[in-house]
């Protein structure tokens, strides 16, 4: 079978050549002097930005977001405790750090709705990804019955809601049947049940 433009993308994308002097190595170096969320002209990693439903067109816009790397910063304790039980260390979000990223992106573009958002890197200290952001109200969105489902008010702050895909996967919805009982149609809704 022929492959695709898309599909040697895809295939460099699964290890990204960090190796100095690599292109991934100077742009990790630019986008730490960077702002934590800019918005770029057009996606880097095409092939996913279009898997996830970006047209280049208007109403579309991809913005760069920065988020910072490991567990959660916990302070430390004035009382005494033994090590182990000082909870500082080895404590992690219950949000993963992408849904973190979409949310605080959405905050700083409160205008439009985030569709979805890719990985594009890490250094040391940040995780990056490019956030797809789309105006519910703008004709050209209004007016394509593709995406036009964005316009609804029902859709409103769907990041927050844990509508998107990395919000999805974060709610455990990404399982069915077995083992799953309890993730529909939320962890917390499911816990009234029955009473």
């Amino acid at each position: 079978m022929v492959k695709g433009v898309y599909q040697y993308i895809r295939e460099q994308w699964k290890q990204p050549d960090v190796s100095y002097q690599s292109p991934q190595y100077q742009r990790l170096i630019e986008w730490r002097r960077e702002e934590n969320f800019k918005r770029v002209e057009q996606p880097l990693r095409i092939d996913r930005a279009r898997a996830l439903g970006y047209k280049a067109k208007q109403g579309y816009i991809i913005v760069r977001a920065r988020v910072r790397r490991g567990g959660l910063r916990k302070p430390d304790i004035r009382g005494g405790r033994k090590p182990k039980k000082r909870g500082i260390k080895k404590i992690t979000a219950a949000k993963s750090v992408q849904r973190i990223a979409e949310e605080r992106t959405a905050k700083r573009y409160p205008n439009m709705e985030v569709l979805n958002s890719y990985w594009i890197g890490e250094d040391g200290k940040y995780h990056y990804y490019e956030v797809i952001l789309v105006d519910p109200h703008h004709t050209a969105i209004k007016n394509d019955p593709k995406i036009n489902w964005i316009c609804n008010p029902a859709n409103k702050r769907r990041v927050f809601r844990g509508k998107t895909s990395a919000g999805q996967k974060g709610r455990g919805l990404r399982h069915k049947g077995r083992g799953a009982e309890k993730v529909r149609p939320s962890i917390r809704a499911h816990q009234g049940r029955g009473k």
